[in-house]
Formats: C-alpha cells, sequence, structure tokens
C-alpha cells in the first residue's frame, strides 16, 4: 500500500459522521499513516474536531446537508460513528461509489434493535432472550407481563445507553415510557426484553479487512442505567464459552459484511452464550485496548478500513474506568490527582467543550493483573472530580 501526504490532491481522505471520544482515536490512527481526515458532528468543537485536518458541524440527520459535505470532500472511506445519522444519506452516498464502513446496510441494520435483533434471531439463528417490540404505553405494559419482571426496555434507536430501563413492576412501566423519549434517535418504537439470568456480559472485539477475521481477548464490562463504566480485559471465562463467542460474533459480522471493528455485545451463562447487540465501529469498552494492546481497538478499525495486516500483540491484563462529570458547564475542567499518572496507569481526557451531569469526559486506564487493575481503577477515578 502507498501513502501519501494529506492536504494534498492525491490525499487519502477519511471522513468521520460523528466525532467524540471514540472518533477522536481514530482520527489520531489516520494522522499516524498520513490520512487526510475530515470530523463531522453536530456540534462545535466536538472532540474528533481537534485533531482532524477539516471539521464541520451539521444536523446528523439531515440527509441533504450530509450529502453536501460529502460530495464536496469526495472522501475514499466514510466511517459512520455514532447511531443518530441519516442512513438515507449513506445509501445515496453508497449508490454514488462512495466506500461507506463497514457498508450502509450493516448501518442501517444496526442502529435500529429492530432490525439487528430480527437479523440475529430469525434469519442467522442466534441465541437470543425472548423480547416483544411496542409502540404504545399499554403495549409496553402488555409485552412486560407476557415477558415478566424485570425486563428490560430500550428506543429501537439510540446510543450511550439513553432512553433505556429496567421495569421491575407494572409500577414502573410509566417511568420507563418517559425514559424512552431521551433517547438518541428514534424512541417511536420499544424493544421489551426479558431479562437473561446471566452470570456476565462480554464485549469480543472482532475485526475483519476482507482476508480474515481476528478477536480481540474478551472484554468485561459493567453497566450503569444502559452505559458503561467500567471495563476489564480479558474477562476470565471457559474455553467453550470463548469460542461459542468468537463464533457468533464471527456470525454476525459475516452477516453483516464490509471492513472495520465491530463491538458484539454478549450474555455469557455458564457454557451459554446470547447474542446482544452490535456496533459497526469501535466499542467504549474497547478503550481499555489503548492500555492492553500493541494494536488498540482504534488502530485495529483503521487497518481494517485500509485492508492491513491484523495482527497484534496482547500485552497483559488491564483495566478502564469512566469519568462522567456531575454538572453543567459550558467551560468544563476535569480535576485529575496525579496518582493517575504512574508506571501503569494514565487517564485520557476528552476535551468535550460542554460537560453536563451523566456525560462522559474522561477515561482511566490501569495495566496491571485484572483483578488488581479493576480495583485500582475503581480507586483512581474517584481522584477525578469536576472543578
Amino acid at each position: 500500500m502507498q501513502f501519501s501526504a494529506p492536504l494534498k490532491s492525491n490525499s487519502k481522505k477519511v471522513m468521520l459522521l460523528g466525532s467524540g471520544e471514540l472518533g477522536k482515536e481514530v482520527v489520531i490512527e489516520a494522522q499516524r499513516l498520513g490520512l487526510e481526515v475530515i470530523a463531522v458532528d453536530r456540534y462545535q468543537n466536538a472532540p474528533a474536531h481537534h485533531v482532524a485536518h477539516r471539521s464541520y458541524v451539521v444536523n446528523m440527520q439531515d440527509k441533504d446537508a450530509l450529502l453536501e459535505i460529502i460530495y464536496r470532500e469526495k472522501p475514499d472511506y466514510i466511517l459512520p460513528e455514532i447511531e443518530a445519522i441519516s442512513i438515507d444519506a449513506l445509501f445515496a452516498a453508497e449508490d454514488k461509489g462512495y466506500n461507506v464502513i463497514p457498508n450502509a446496510i450493516a448501518v442501517s441494520k444496526t442502529m435500529n434493535r429492530k432490525n439487528i435483533r430480527t437479523f440475529a434471531a430469525e434469519v442467522l439463528k442466534l441465541k437470543t432472550g425472548p423480547y416483544e417490540f411496542v409502540t404504545t404505553q399499554e403495549g409496553l405494559l402488555e409485552a412486560a407481563k407476557k415477558l415478566g419482571f424485570p425486563c428490560v426496555i430500550k428506543p429501537v434507536m439510540s446510543s450511550s445507553g439513553h432512553g433505556q430501563s429496567i421495569a421491575r413492576s407494572e409500577e414502573d412501566i410509566p417511568v420507563s415510557w418517559e425514559m424512552a423519549k431521551e433517547a438518541r434517535g428514534d424512541a417511536s418504537e420499544l424493544i421489551v426484553e426479558a431479562f437473561v439470568d446471566f452470570d456476565y456480559e462480554i464485549t469480543m472485539l472482532t475485526v475483519r479487512n476482507g482476508k480474515e477475521t481476528v478477536f480481540c481477548e474478551p472484554i468485561g464490562h459493567e453497566q450503569r442505567d444502559g452505559d458503561y463504566v467500567f471495563s476489564w480485559q480479558p474477562m476470565q471465562m471457559s474455553e467453550v464459552a470463548k469460542q461459542r463467542s468468537q463464533e457468533i460474533a464471527k456470525a454476525i459480522t459475516d452477516g453483516l459484511g464490509g471492513r472495520g471493528l465491530f463491538g458484539v455485545e454478549l450474555f455469557v451463562k455458564g457454557d451459554e452464550v446470547y447474542f446482544s447487540e452490535v456496533s459497526p465501529r469501535p466499542h467504549d469498552t474497547g478503550m481499555v485496548t489503548l492500555i492492553t494492546q500493541s494494536q488498540s481497538e482504534f488502530a485495529l478499525h483503521l487497518r481494517a478500513v485500509l485492508g492491513l495486516p491484523l495482527g497484534f500483540t496482547f500485552y497483559g491484563d488491564g483495566a478502564s474506568a469512566a469519568f462522567k462529570s456531575q454538572k453543567h458547564s459550558y467551560a468544563p475542567v476535569v480535576d485529575v490527582d496525579e496518582d493517575l499518572f504512574s508506571e501503569n496507569s494514565f487517564v485520557r481526557v476528552f476535551s468535550k467543550p460542554e460537560s453536563h451531569k451523566g456525560r462522559r469526559m474522561a477515561v482511566a486506564l490501569v495495566f496491571d493483573e485484572v483483578e488488581a487493575a479493576l480495583e485500582k481503577s475503581r480507586e483512581l477515578i474517584e481522584k477525578v472530580k469536576d472543578a
């Protein structure tokens, strides 16, 4: 492969649609290979805007606005990095010959929980928990009674856990219905999932470059309010469960096709594995790979997009802990204790231009044996504060 310099007539261009903290790391990896990067998001000075060659602010669900930027910039690769995006724009761009990663159909399926769940369960015949789709509060109550309490309620389109809740009784249904309206996407239809009696859940990072599929070590994670707060790698699991996890991850990513890194979320009960969700892009729980692997999930994503070899070394165990702001500020400051900077730990600050309660602003990373790393990450993240 030939690599050129950015900002030249022969430059290779990558366009990110969505420019958060995960996209920022992808841009940094692209810069290391001399790619020209255009970062697009719905707000000014998003994290990836800081490190891209050019940036745009646009309504990400406005088809015409997105297409205008795509046609102006003529990128070689279009990387959707968020769910709340105009899928019609991606299909239109793909029809014009633009390379959407992994492809527009895959993005369409995965951005909508109804599409991906029916594809996984009914087309690919993967094991999932029972589920129902509803469009009214009355339908939600009926589905919850049918599936049993507790049950998990999610908008069919949302991101970072927005709009997600657990209903433990009939009294929780009105609250869950209102919470669903907080979704970043389409809350007009909800998926109601029976609560799977699982031992733990994992993310199986799965990477495809058009020639081979490779897997990272399984990542365990802890969620609160549908959003990740801690992750660790590797998750200790039986070889049978690990093999089944890889088989399911390969089945769903083969079914979706295309190139890139996929975050496949799975529930594990003993040696049994259930498919949950999949994202066709780097995963927030995978930020732990910034300290555990020779090639992070972001570097592997870019390698896969370019069709490069996917070999990497797993350095060793590690953990990550997300810092979430507790206040609103138009000039946020993250106060980091110097203890976070040591021989086996560090912090990454996302530099978001505005904070609000619950917004992820930084991540602490620790390299150590899993249990020790997770314990230390829990300790260290308490030393990160809003200034």
